[in-house]
């Protein structure tokens, strides 16, 4: 599994007492493939895995394998601070029937280069799926270097990487690394239009969430080196890609999947979007209508 395009990495809808909303969780699953994702994420950092009892993430990866049935490659968040906790999560993804493990940098404990070489290796080699890396400093604190993923890309079990750092050098030296058991994915929405003019094969975002179709219409455009569309096409989504940072995610995010139909609320310690940002919300919410309304998109109705 080699996921490339548009990989939304979906927030986890829960219903008004708290629970997992399962229909809503079917519904955003048809949502995306109907709109154009070409692979989902599930219990990610933005479907605030680490809020999840094991049984709840569980139930999440059945429903969306069970749902997706095999249309696209399905993405499990496995990564943990520890070595042995993510072999074992990975082994549980993978038992769920998921087909590649994103594994996160391990967060808080900050690992040594060779800890990190270390530590892929063994979920590689022990988890039981394709992983792909992500690196995203600002959250776990520790940061996955391009000589380091150098040693890693040649792996025959790691197959990606989802990079977070913006930086158009870092994402050069990685572009360097792509081959046919390789790819490398943006993960920051506002510098993917970069990212993939420059060779990178794809982008995790979290705005797809609620304009699939937009994002979709981003990436074939950049992927396909239109420069200038791509260009138009990310300046309208730029008031979105803002506002899904006002807060921190998937806090902004998961109060315009609320709008839509999809999901209550969020799980402590994180709560619902700040009054002083609900205007933006509704602003940015008829902006989704207009994305959405291009040519072979699909409607928001929930």
């Amino acid at each position: 599994m080699h996921p490339t395009g548009l990989i939304t990495a979906l927030a986890t809808p829960f219903d008004e007492g708290g629970a997992l909303d399962l229909d809503a969780w079917r519904r955003l699953l048809e949502w995306q493939l109907a709109a154009g994702a070409e692979a989902v994420v599930v219990a990610g950092s933005t479907g605030e895995a680490s809020m999840l009892e094991q049984a709840e993430y569980d139930t999440l990866l059945r429903v969306a394998v069970e749902t997706v049935a095999g249309r696209v490659p399905v993405l499990a968040g496995t990564g943990l601070s520890g070595t042995a906790q993510t072999v074992a999560q990975t082994r549980r993804a993978a038992a769920a029937g998921a087909d590649v493990a994103l594994v996160v940098t391990p967060p808080y404990v900050r690992p040594t280069q060779d800890g990190l070489l270390a530590h892929y290796r063994a979920v590689a080699e022990e988890g039981g799926l394709p992983v792909v890396l992500y690196n995203v400093p600002g959250r776990t604190s520790g940061d996955l270097l391009p000589a380091t993923v150098a040693e890693l890309a040649s792996h025959e079990r790691i197959v990606g990487i989802k990079e977070a750092v913006s930086d158009p050098v870092r994402v050069s030296a990685l572009v360097a690394l792509r081959g046919p058991g390789f790819r490398v994915l943006s993960g920051d929405d506002g510098s993917a239009r970069e990212a993939m003019l420059a060779g990178a094969d794809g982008l995790v975002s979290v705005g797809s969430n609620v304009a699939p179709a937009a994002y979709r219409r981003l990436c074939d455009l950049a992927r396909g080196g239109d420069a200038e569309a791509a260009g138009a096409w990310d300046g309208r989504l730029a008031p979105l890609h803002e506002f899904c940072g006002v807060e921190s995610n998937p806090i902004p995010v998961k109060a315009l999947l609320r709008r839509l139909g999809y999901g209550q609320g969020l799980r402590l310690p994180l709560l619902p979007l700040s009054a002083r940002h609900q205007d933006e919300a509704d602003r940015i919410l008829a902006l989704l209508h207009q994305l959405q309304s291009h040519p072979g998109s699909e409607s928001l109705a929930a």
